[in-house]
């Protein structure tokens, strides 16, 4: 089911200019944003926002964009929705100088990016790309990532807003645009104002899979193990030194084998060690603990203590500190409680033509705090793949697909105010 936009598709223009902009967010930033060049994507997009007739669009201190598309209707009391990607990369892959290509009519052969020709996107390495014979294919040329996580929800959110308001047959309600920085590194939300945002619902545009709605996602703590050893001379060490590095390593090997990510999918949890800094004297480990059910996160930390001193009885003059810190929650939890939100999400992908999939997402998004701040905010497909990698694609006609999707969604509520 289409609208018969009078206007084409902007998404694929919108999105090659919003991936040259380079915007990798930097975990050791105490600054917000991270890195001062998010705010180059983020003015850029009020400029257009403007632009196209959107009136308050704004950027502000911390780098968040917000604006509001105004209702169209006379109907009152339509509840104001918000649609909501981010702008920042990962730091685990290059973003700048990204060459974007588009890879026209793709037939099932393999993709041989031509900056690096070691990296080969093949289809029984990408399988949902059995799914787009015969569409467009966009990838990086093979020496950065892409960026279609998340700007190609950004620019289908963008070219949303455009058909919006360039088709005034298309009825809805006041509707929100947030787009933020820092999501890759967890802090996208820190200083979001749910207060001005002022939505009942919300939807982030940073899935994979075309047709595919995510409605839960980990809970998720981090926990930093502290390990204080005995130092002494290593010429005279022995009965003397107990090496906090050693001890550590001793527990990561120690580690439960299948809690581990490498040997867990679907709804299983995990330990995961992320980083080790230390020396003889004191050394320190931080894992993430990641689970569906929320208790398991404590049982994953008691787990922690357990291997820790069981270690420690062989260092008797050591000792271990652990603290564990909550990241978020799954947002199942408070989507149960306002059923509509998924329903109508469901309701939008169907309309768009695609058959809609809820999911679980082993992961989390924006969305995952933004429910428990008191918005609640399920995740709809941007049709990114291989995120985070040399590798990573989307296609022409799945952004075109979300874009419709957020359109039929803003109708949809309209519908049943």
């Amino acid at each position: 089911m289409n609208f018969n936009l009078t206007t084409d598709f902007t998404v694929t223009e919108r999105f090659l200019r919003y991936v040259s902009i380079d915007t990798q967010s930097d975990p050791a930033s105490k600054t917000q944003p991270s890195t001062a060049k998010q705010k180059n994507l983020g003015n850029l997009l009020v400029k257009e926002l403007l632009e196209m007739g959107v009136a308050d669009a704004h950027l502000d201190e911390f780098g968040y964009v917000y604006a509001t598309v105004p209702a169209n209707t006379a109907k009152p009391n339509i509840p104001v929705i918000c649609f909501c990607s981010h702008m920042d990369t990962s730091p685990d892959c290059s973003g700048e100088n990204v060459k974007p290509i588009i890879h026209k009519n793709y037939d099932g052969s393999d993709l041989v990016l031509p900056d690096d020709q070691t990296q080969v996107l093949r289809i029984h390495e990408h399988p949902d790309l059995k799914n787009q014979l015969g569409n467009d294919i966009i990838t990086a040329s093979g020496t950065t990532l892409l960026g279609a996580d998340n700007k190609a929800g950004v620019a289908e959110i963008m070219d949303a807003c455009y058909q919006l308001i360039n088709n005034p047959q298309i009825k809805h309600g006041n509707i929100r645009i947030l787009f933020t920085p820092d999501e890759e590194i967890g802090r996208g939300v820190d200083k979001v104002d749910i207060k001005k945002l002022g939505a009942y619902a919300g939807y982030t545009i940073d899935g994979e899979s075309a047709g595919n709605m995510e409605n839960e996602t980990f809970s998720a703590d981090g926990a930093r193990l502290i390990i204080n050893g005995v130092s002494s001379h290593p010429g005279f060490a022995k009965g003397k030194m107990e090496s906090a590095i050693k001890i550590a390593a001793i527990i990561v090997a120690m580690l439960p084998f299948d809690k581990s990510p490498e040997n867990t999918e679907g709804m299983e949890g995990f330990i995961h060690p992320v980083g080790i800094n230390g020396h003889v004297e004191q050394a320190t480990i931080d894992f993430i603990l990641r689970d569906f059910e929320a208790e398991n996160l404590e049982r994953y930390a008691n787990e922690l203590r357990r291997i820790a001193d069981e270690v420690l009885e062989d260092f008797p003059g050591s000792t271990y500190e652990l603290k564990v810190s909550e990241q978020y929650r799954n947002m199942k939890q408070k989507l149960d409680e306002h059923p509509e939100i998924v329903a109508y999400g469901m309701e939008a992908i169907n309309r768009a033509g695609m058959n809609a999939k809820l999911c679980s997402i082993r992961g989390g998004t924006d969305g995952s705090r933004l429910s428990f701040m008191g918005l609640p905010c399920p995740n709809i497909f941007a049709g990114e793949h291989a995120f985070h990698g040399k590798q990573e694609w989307v296609s022409v006609q799945d952004m075109q697909k979300a874009v419709m999707t957020i359109l039929h969604l803003s109708a949809i509520w309209e519908e049943n105010a």
